[in-house]
């Protein structure tokens, strides 16, 4: 039989449970990696960003124009 999508080809096998399980650690794993570097960051690090879309930007009025 040949497999038709990738779906076919993990659930025919003896350890699809075990795949399932690691790609979901994996997954949370790298959510709460990203959740702590975000919160780790000192505020000061995203002032700037912060106002960012409501500042103008005088080069960017000067390219459009």
């Amino acid at each position: 039989m040949i497999p038709q999508n990738f779906k076919d080809i993990l659930s025919n096998t003896e350890n699809a449970g075990l795949y399932q399980t690691l790609a979901l650690i994996f997954f949370m794993m790298f959510f709460i990696a990203l959740v702590i570097y975000v919160f780790s960051r000192p505020k000061k690090y995203y002032k700037e960003e912060e106002h960012a879309p409501l500042e103008d930007d005088e080069d960017d009025f000067n390219l459009k124009n």
